[in-house]
């Protein structure tokens, strides 16, 4: 029974795929009008004007550690 059942799962999935496959409503590319996508703004200046700065530190640990201590309040 159950090779039976796996069998007619297989069928009905196989005729669900060739029947979604021949889709009247579709279009093809050729009959679609294209147009070009408009360009990309620019990014917004976060940094108010300001020079990045050059020597930027390498992200790890121990400097991860020593930057958030910095940003704490001290008690």
């Amino acid at each position: 029974m159950k090779k039976t059942f796996l069998l007619g799962l297989l069928a009905a999935s196989l005729m669900l795929s060739a029947t979604s496959c021949s889709n009247p409503d579709f279009t093809k590319d050729e009959e679609m009008a294209t147009k070009p996508l408009p360009p990309i703004p620019a990014a917004p200046d976060t940094t108010g004007g300001k020079a990045a700065t050059p020597a930027t530190r390498e992200i790890t640990a121990p400097n991860a550690t020593e930057d958030i201590k910095k940003m704490q309040p001290v008690m």
